[in-house]
């Protein structure tokens, strides 16, 4: 780039190319007589701590209405982020490759479900259902914590969000492992890509280990009733089973915090189950929607609700003496406790909401 000209503060010419004014003296800081007396620009003094670059080539070029960055300097940049990507790509294909990646005892895979899986749901949480999260604070930042959740929507995109959002939300970046139903370990593809998410049957064995090695471990006590209801049924409830979660809480002496989702019950509305071809098929039911199964594959799209997430306060157990465990009164009352507060929860976050879109 050719040398950079100094063009002084008080330069008036006009645009059109008129005659200039006569040149008047800076003042400096010394006063009238600390100019050059030949009318020569005196030098720019740096500020206290300051470097003045060389005049040659270091000033950025002034466009109109100020200063902007060099653009070598900006495309530099821009391609130094892309080539950080393409290697950081490059990287993670040769570890999965090569097999030189971690996975827990239950095929867990952070790596893969940080890189890739939270990647490929985040759109989904964040701009079509713009999933709004309440009451993070909730869940601890360390040690072990049982999220008991309620269960809707047809398809259980609910516990996929839900993950999300405490993946991408908690301050201190926990991972939410959920319990899942037996079905999906018999379906391919489904299977490999539920443990590698960090997903594990549903049983008391696997949810106390989770728990006493400090995991946040989510659970949806309605299981297929909730997200088989009918659509005239929605945000009520289900049975919450025998209270299992409880006492595999009250073992571990891990605290229940309740969670509430709105949303998930309008993405695909039930309104018919075609019991027959769900018998033959061999899965739990076989939803009817306005849209499925009349326009195909297209019926299969949710609808872009708005989903809201809370948490609930928690609920101690670690209070409890170890025999509690195998009280039936006191989980009973403590599982009806948390049906209760979701239900309440769930109840005042449909009184606030505008519209189920909006």
């Amino acid at each position: 780039m050719a040398d950079a000209k100094v063009i002084p503060f008080d330069d008036d010419r006009s645009r059109s190319g008129g005659a200039s004014r006569p040149a008047r003296r800076r003042t400096g800081a010394g006063g009238p007589g600390s100019g050059r007396g030949d009318g020569s620009a005196a030098p720019v003094s740096a500020l206290p701590g300051a470097q003045v670059p060389e005049l040659s080539g270091q000033f950025p070029e002034a466009g109109e209405g100020g200063q902007e960055p060099r653009r070598d300097a900006v495309d530099g940049s821009a391609a130094g982020g892309w080539e950080r990507r393409i290697a950081g790509g490059l990287a993670f294909l040769r570890r999965r490759v090569t097999g030189d990646y971690d996975v827990d005892e239950f095929g867990y895979d952070e790596e893969l479900t940080d890189q890739v899986l939270m990647s490929l749901l985040r759109p989904l949480a964040d701009k079509y259902f713009r999933v709004e999260v309440k009451g993070i604070e909730n869940i601890p930042s360390d040690g072990g914590a049982l999220i008991v959740a309620n269960h809707s929507g047809t398809l259980p995109l609910d516990g996929l969000m839900l993950q999300v959002a405490v993946h991408d939300n908690h301050p201190a970046d926990r991972h939410l492992r959920l319990l899942a139903a037996d079905l999906v370990f018999h379906l391919p593809v489904v299977n490999e890509l539920a443990r590698k998410a960090g997903h594990t049957l549903a049983c008391a064995e696997d949810a106390q280990r989770l728990l006493e090695a400090g995991e946040i471990v989510g659970v949806m006590p309605e299981g297929f009733k909730g997200i088989g209801k009918p659509f005239g049924e929605r945000y009520k409830l289900q049975r919450f089973g025998r209270g299992g979660f409880v006492s595999t809480a009250l073992r571990a002496g891990a605290p229940i915090v309740p969670c509430s989702i709105v949303g998930a019950e309008e993405i695909y509305p039930m309104i018919g189950n075609a019991k027959t071809l769900a018998r033959l098929l061999g899965i739990p039911y076989f939803p009817i929607t306005p849209t499925f199964p009349w326009l195909g594959p297209l019926g299969a799209l949710p609808l872009p609700t708005k989903w809201t997430i809370q948490f609930g306060e928690p609920i101690p157990t670690d209070g409890y003496p170890p025999e509690a465990a195998e009280d039936p009164m006191l989980m009973f009352n403590l599982t009806d406790q948390v049906r209760e507060q979701i239900q309440h929860t769930l109840y005042k976050l449909l009184v606030q909401r505008r519209s189920v879109f909006f």
